[in-house]
């Protein structure tokens, strides 16, 4: 008997962790919980626009060959049973993969991405896919093969990016997990805008293949929940290395990730950077709800001191790097398509024409000066806590906001550097929820640890999310 939108509803405000559980006990069946959100998507995706492919019918078949598996007796995996959609620039065999570009509006790649074929093999259903900004620039999701996608909390406004509308899909309990992927804020932005949790890892956790560049390491894929053990749980199953990854790390015991992470932080250190250092103009309303969270962690007995590393390099590093990357990844397309891509993408591809080789090696040289940096600062502090933000949700027409607390923001990337600054130190970042604006829209805190301690901050992170609940608050949708 299906059950009533309501039924649906309670199904899938559930946590991921929970509905796996609940299925592995078979008290809940692979096609309850694919109904369940199919039916959550019709009602309340043509708000917001986060999912843009769906298969039905294809996600109904693979939930009936994983409830004949768990009759069977067979070893269930992780994440057996739970629905996801993949963001629309990671490739999916037989699935539409567009990268949020006209010219790739019909592509069916005929091959996964690893991440898929990890997240698939340890037992979840693919639905569909998520919405980006074109080929993932920018950190607002809108483009012209879908459109925009807006925040569930706020549909007037943007629910950030580039991972946007898989950000919005979870706000909206439209998926339990999500993947995403980071290299100036793509996934942290969109977890602050839309009130979940994203974790940025350290470069080589979570390999990215196929790769253009497999020494890239200011890109970086990883996942996404509504909770920190949630986030942990898809972690678990994309992380670990592969031969054809040369920067892949090994992962000891992946499963470790899905063990209880509580831990008491009394005499934890914490550094604060309200302002990364005075380098980042912060809105005021922004700046109000992430100061607040520096006596969450006093009142769990964590040391709390205002202290920055140097980043004054970061500037430079990051956008070189950015440009060159841009310029290889995608400076053949705008050759053979001059035209066919958004102004600020060509303006990124342009700047990288623009480099030369001694100002490649000053941004390599930097790159590892602020990394070193930072393995130093680490050594005194446990964990940086910073906004991942500077402003909240804005307009969804915008590209970007143009000023923030007076300061002019003069390019797509400007406002993006409370979270790109910290993705020049090759450390892991966590976004998770910090509360609200007076006006209800959400705000970001992000949680730093030295590079490859994730399960550190993650610890972190899951105490900060039991002594605040800022992540139950769901939005108001059909």
């Amino acid at each position: 008997m299906p059950l009533s939108p309501a039924e649906a509803d309670a199904l899938c405000a559930l946590d991921a962790v929970d509905l796996a559980a609940r299925i592995r006990r078979r008290e809940l069946s692979a096609r309850e919980v694919v109904a369940a959100h199919l039916d959550r998507i019709e009602r309340a995706n043509p708000a917001i626009n986060a999912i843009v492919t769906l298969d039905p019918e294809g996600a109904t078949r693979a939930a009936a060959r994983a409830d004949e598996q768990a009759a069977s007796g067979a070893e269930l995996g992780p994440l057996h049973g739970l629905p996801i959609a993949f963001k629309d620039t990671h490739l999916t065999r037989g699935m539409r993969t567009t990268h949020g570009s006209p010219l790739f509006a019909d592509h069916v790649p005929d091959e996964d991405e690893l991440l898929v074929q990890r997240i698939e093999s340890a037992g979840a259903i693919r639905i569909g896919k998520t919405n980006v900004p074109e080929f993932a620039a920018g950190s607002h999701t809108f483009n012209t093969v879908f459109g925009a996608t807006r925040n569930p909390y706020d549909t007037t406004r943007s629910a950030g990016g580039s991972s946007g509308g898989a950000a919005a899909a979870l706000a909206a309990r439209l998926t339990p997990i999500a993947d995403g992927s980071d290299m100036g804020g793509s996934l942290r932005n969109p977890a602050s805008f839309c009130n979940v949790v994203g974790l940025r890892p350290t470069p080589g956790r979570v390999p990215a293949l196929p790769s253009g560049d497999v020494w890239e390491t200011l890109a970086v894929a990883g996942p996404m929940g509504r909770t920190v053990a949630d986030t942990a749980l898809l972690l678990s199953v994309m992380a670990g290395p592969d031969p054809r990854s040369p920067l892949s790390l090994e992962v000891p015991d992946p499963a470790s990730y899905r063990t209880s992470l509580t831990r008491d932080l009394t005499g934890l250190r914490v550094a604060y950077a309200p302002d990364l250092g005075g380098r980042v103009p912060v809105d005021p309303e922004v700046r109000a709800v992430v100061d607040r969270q520096a006596a969450v962690f006093e009142d769990l007995g964590c040391r709390v001191v205002e202290d920055c590393p140097d980043l004054d390099a970061a500037e430079h590093a990051f956008r070189t790097l950015r440009a060159h990357a841009f310029h290889q990844g995608f400076g053949p397309l705008l050759d053979a398509h001059p035209g066919a891509l958004k102004p600020s993408l060509v303006w990124n591809i342009e700047e990288g024409l623009k480099l030369t080789g001694a100002e490649l090696a000053l941004a390599r040289g930097e790159l590892t000066r602020l990394h070193l940096a930072a393995v130093a600062f680490f050594e005194r502090y446990d964990v940086l806590i910073a906004p991942v933000s500077q402003v909240a949700p804005f307009a969804v027409e915008s590209e970007y906001p143009d000023v923030i607390d007076g300061q002019p923001q003069h390019t797509y990337l400007d406002w993006m550097r409370s979270a790109y600054f910290l993705s020049a130190l090759g450390a892991p970042a966590l976004s998770v929820p910090a509360g609200f604006t007076p006006a209800g829209l959400p705000v970001g805190l992000q949680i730093v640890g030295p590079p490859r301690a994730e399960r550190l901050v993650l610890e972190v992170g899951a105490a900060h999310e039991a002594a605040t609940g800022h992540g139950r608050h769901a939005p108001t949708l059909p």
